[in-house]
């Protein structure tokens, strides 16, 4: 049997839940922390100061939904606009060059991503266990050669955070130029000849690649 469509109920809940999640992220994005009162949040979000309780126990955890759901949504897009490419080595870059643009595609998620850099490194959802995921699959397809994929996977998460972080605070800095130039050192750094590496780092990217906006 198919599962049954969430009730009026239970769709009003989910929106309040995500109105909460939304303003999380807007103010964190802004400010670097989520050190305001719950009455400014559950304005930010246009929702009832008591709704706040229904879903979560303290700011804190916000925060952690907040971060968890930026990263989610995310890695889930990059499943699905990668889904049919067959080389990991491809899927790897193609995924941190697109993330790199987020600082001009989808900024706010660009400065949740920055801010949680924890989160992009070893959470258990979102970027960390897929890109962890796609060094395994290019090392045994033979594309990636390293010693130690956790240092691996710090050092591609420690790149994507400086570049972004680049491309925020130098306004003459190029968004995919920079991006670009992170992944190609980083395929170098996995021991990729620089003649395959420019190739890859060339490739075009997805045609459905997110457009600028607020979010």
């Amino acid at each position: 049997m198919s599962p049954q469509p969430p009730s009026r109920g239970q769709r009003r809940k989910l929106r309040t839940r995500m109105a909460l999640i939304e303003a999380a992220q807007e103010i964190y994005a802004e400010r670097g922390d989520l050190e305001v009162s719950i009455q400014q949040i559950t304005e930010a979000a246009d929702v009832g100061f008591g709704s706040f309780y229904n879903h979560f126990t303290s700011k804190a955890e916000l925060l952690d939904a907040a971060i968890a759901e930026a990263l989610e949504s995310h890695a889930a897009w990059l499943d699905t606009v990668l889904s049919e490419v067959e080389d990991p080595a491809e899927v790897f870059a193609t995924s941190m060059r697109l993330t790199g643009r987020l600082v001009r595609t989808r900024p706010r998620i660009a400065r949740v991503l920055m801010g949680g850099r924890e989160a992009l490194l070893s959470a258990p959802y979102g970027h960390a266990p897929h890109a962890r995921r796609d060094i395994e699959a290019a090392i045994a397809a033979g594309r990636f050669v390293t010693e130690d994929i956790g240092v691996a996977l710090a050092c591609t998460a420690g790149c994507l955070i400086a570049a972004m972080h680049l491309c925020g605070t130098d306004p003459n800095a190029s968004v995919e130029h920079v991006a670009d130039q992170a992944v190609l050192n980083v395929l170098r750094m996995f021991g990729m000849q620089d003649a395959e590496a420019r190739r890859i780092v060339a490739l075009p990217l997805p045609a459905d690649e997110p457009q600028p906006t607020s979010i």
